[in-house]
């Protein structure tokens, strides 16, 4: 069986990129967020580590959380797991950066979200979809109003709308907008002219700065929104409707409560 997560590196120690992969969509299911966790502490104290990079086998990035693992029961144990590796992301002791091509829902933009940049392919789309099934986001409510501002964020979480990656680098979420096929060139470049150059000790001590608006406000918001996800709403009726209708395939049944 191959494993849910790849790990790989340049000759240099300069860069380290870890994959994603599940056969369908890149599902992050519990087992894949162990996984993730161990590759991070496996190149996290590389010591000539300019960029880690993140991304999905296949044509996309990932279709999001596993929504078995979403049901009562099973969500109470993986939620705070995802958020804990999102805070692994926002605590990478180097550059990050989600290399993004296809589709990137859900918790799979919320792993994007926890990187320093997101670099994409013209045709990917982002979205947050929870609200169809029901639910919300919790680290997409944490991080999105942060780097995207609260408007284009309330528009994104409530009504799950996609977003393109040109709608995303105008709002300054994305870095880099390659042509199809050209993602990685592109990036290879854009390393070379913006960090290849740089002392990794720096650039350590850069991404810790950087990110420490982001991560303590990530610190203060995630329990609370935890709370208000796994005590409040997953015990709403319409919440376990919207998880068992995607299931079952079919139309969600509301009840407004």
């Amino acid at each position: 069986m191959t494993a849910p997560v790849q790990v790989t590196a340049d000759d240099t120690g300069a860069r380290a990129s870890i994959r994603l992969f599940h056969p369908k969509g890149n599902i992050i299911t519990e087992e894949m967020i162990a996984a993730l966790g161990r590759a991070l502490e496996q190149v996290a104290g590389r010591p000539h580590l300019k960029l880690m990079t993140l991304e999905g086998a296949g044509a996309d990035f990932s279709f999001g959380a596993s929504i078995p693992e979403h049901m009562p029961g099973e969500v109470e144990r993986v939620l705070p797991k995802a958020h804990a590796l999102i805070d692994r992301l926002l605590s990478f002791p180097s550059p990050t950066a989600a290399l993004v091509r296809g589709r990137c829902l859900g918790g799979g933009f919320e792993l994007a979200l926890g990187c320093d940049f997101i670099f994409a392919e013209r045709s990917a789309t982002f979205g947050l979809p929870e609200i169809a099934l029901g639910v919300f986001p919790p680290a997409g409510c944490a991080l999105l109003p942060l780097r995207v501002g609260a408007a284009r964020a309330a528009r994104a979480i409530l009504t799950g709308a996609p977003s393109t990656a040109e709608a995303l680098r105008d709002a300054g979420l994305v870095a880099l907008v390659s042509d199809d096929g050209a993602l990685a060139a592109d990036v290879d470049r854009w390393f070379g002219d913006h960090l290849a150059g740089r002392s990794a000790e720096a650039l350590r001590h850069a991404a810790t700065a950087a990110r420490l608006g982001l991560q303590r406000e990530f610190w203060n918001l995630i329990p609370e929104l935890e709370r208000l996800y796994l005590d409040v709403l997953m015990k709403t009726a319409d919440a376990r409707e919207g998880v068992a209708a995607f299931l079952e395939k079919r139309p969600p049944d509301w009840k407004d409560r």
